[in-house]
């Protein structure tokens, strides 16, 4: 029984994949190497990210399962559940072990797993698309927070990157500490001291951000309010449709 510690990401994930299957390893868990503790029936089995192992493993998915299929896999692994790494492995030794397609045996409960994982990723990932909001600082660039309950940041840049291509933007998750930077030429991941975002609205200090900016969000908040129609006030589906967790990112709400 063993312990795999890796460096948490995709990459290494497959690397340890494959040292599972090469050394005949039987993991009872998987990870991070600065998450390891000491298990009295488990031995630790440390996994180096190697990009030809990993490269050797997602070959051998492509075989098995269609692109879409291996696309779940990748955004599965982004929720960051306790468990999901050995989700995920049951389910691939599934796939290379089986002679026929299981990619849409619903009725197996490690298909529909990975299926309904996939949904609630992809439903975090859509619901941060539509309720951004940025804002602009004094230095020109528009700024969003978020803080998703997954890590769907990646999943979301290339929709930013085609509809915002003509002005420079920062995402940030400030509860994971990281975001990425468009400068109107290529997007880079960025860290920096996430103090500086109110950790009820999720915005920068006022002092961040322009003149025009102020305005447009006091104007926002007027429309929002205006536009309302008070007989047809229903809170309850309200937030059915606008959950209470996105509130603090949305101008209108503050």
């Amino acid at each position: 029984m063993n312990i795999i510690t890796y460096d948490k990401t995709f990459e290494g994930f497959l690397t340890a994949v494959f040292d599972c299957y090469d050394k005949k390893l039987t993991p009872i868990t998987f990870v991070g190497f600065t998450e390891f503790q000491s298990i009295l029936f488990g031995k630790e089995h440390p996994v180096i990210t190697d990009a030809f192992k990993a490269d050797r493993v997602w070959k051998g998915l492509h075989k098995k399962l269609s692109d879409t299929g291996c696309k779940m896999l990748a955004i599965d692994f982004l929720s960051e559940l306790p468990d999901v790494e050995l989700i995920l492995y049951r389910y691939i030794r599934k796939v290379l072990e089986s002679n026929v397609s299981i990619e849409t045996n619903f009725g197996d409960s490690c298909v529909l797993e990975i299926y309904q994982l996939f949904k609630k990723v992809s439903r975090e990932t859509e619901r941060v698309r539509m309720f951004v909001r940025f804002q602009k600082t004094i230095d020109n660039i528009y700024f969003a927070s978020f803080d998703p309950q997954y890590n769907v940041l990646p999943l979301t840049v290339h929709h930013f990157e085609s509809r915002f291509a003509d002005q420079s933007w920062i995402i940030y998750d400030t509860n994971r500490k990281y975001g990425f930077y468009y400068d109107l030429k290529s997007v880079n991941e960025i860290s920096f001291d996430s103090s500086k975002i109110h950790p009820v609205t999720g915005t920068l200090d006022q002092s961040a951000f322009t003149e025009d900016e102020k305005l447009f969000q006091k104007l926002w908040k007027t429309y929002f309010k205006e536009i309302e129609i008070k007989e047809r006030h229903n809170p309850s589906l309200h937030k059915r449709l606008l959950p209470k967790r996105y509130w603090k990112y949305l101008t209108e709400k503050q």
